[in-house]
């Protein structure tokens, strides 16, 4: 099962991530991402359980637990690609009506 972990502190540690969600069952990965030019981190993560029974405890015992000073954010992730349904639409900066132009005769 993946599991998204959003909310993390910027000091947050792979091992960190790691350690917090062991206590529910085997880990297989714990990954934090990164901004690609500084390092940084953005703030949000990744962690990898072989079972859904562990996987769905993490969610229920670490969503919104604190952990290194923030309250995390935790649940299943969703595929690559797959956003949620709405959006778009936005308001034109222009004001509604036609074009018009020329000046007074």
């Amino acid at each position: 099962m993946n599991i998204y972990v959003g909310n993390l502190s910027y000091r947050l540690t792979e091992d960190d991530l790691l350690n917090a969600f062991s206590k529910y069952g085997e880990v297989t990965s714990a990954n934090i991402v990164t901004d690609k030019y500084s390092g940084q981190s953005k703030g949000f993560g990744f962690v990898e359980m072989p079972t859904e029974d562990h996987g769905e405890a993490a969610i229920k015992e670490l969503d919104g637990a604190l952990l290194d000073g923030r309250n995390i954010k935790v649940n299943k992730a969703r595929p690559k690609g797959d956003k949620p349904a709405g959006g778009g639409g936005g308001r034109s900066r222009r004001p509604p009506g036609g074009g018009g132009g020329g000046g007074r005769y």
